[in-house]
């Protein structure tokens, strides 16, 4: 087997809002887009698509889940001070305000307007 994407798919109540939150805060490009769908990506890390509760492709019970209980981490190599404050100054709110775990983990987080729950990490030397 050869993987040559990985792909997250999140069903959301508002695709244009968490469409528009991830290609404005987190850099990701639309590949394809339509009615209650829409594709992203990002050359250097996974891939997301965005399903619309309710949907008719998707199996009848499938339909009406919610993204929840769902954590979408980024790992950064740094920079993560930096991450933090571009988006405090882009007026988005830090949900889990920055802090350093004892084992090295470094973290914070962000939801998007749909309640997805996005955390950015960085590891650091234990202290």
């Amino acid at each position: 087997m050869q993987i040559t994407t990985s792909t997250v798919s999140l069903t959301v109540a508002d695709v244009a809002a968490s469409q528009a939150f991830l290609t404005e805060h987190l850099g990701y490009t639309v590949r394809v887009a339509a009615d209650g769908f829409a594709s992203l990506t990002r050359a250097d890390a996974m891939d997301i698509v965005l399903l619309a509760r309710g949907l008719e492709v998707l199996p009848p019970e499938q339909r009406d889940q919610h993204a929840s209980g769902l954590i979408l981490a980024f790992t950064l190599d740094g920079g993560l001070d930096g991450q933090e404050k571009l988006l405090r100054d882009a007026g988005v709110e830090i949900t889990m305000p920055l802090r350093e775990e004892p084992w090295g983990e470094r973290l914070f987080q962000v939801t998007d307007p749909n309640g997805v729950v996005i955390q950015f990490v960085e590891w650091v030397a234990p202290a």
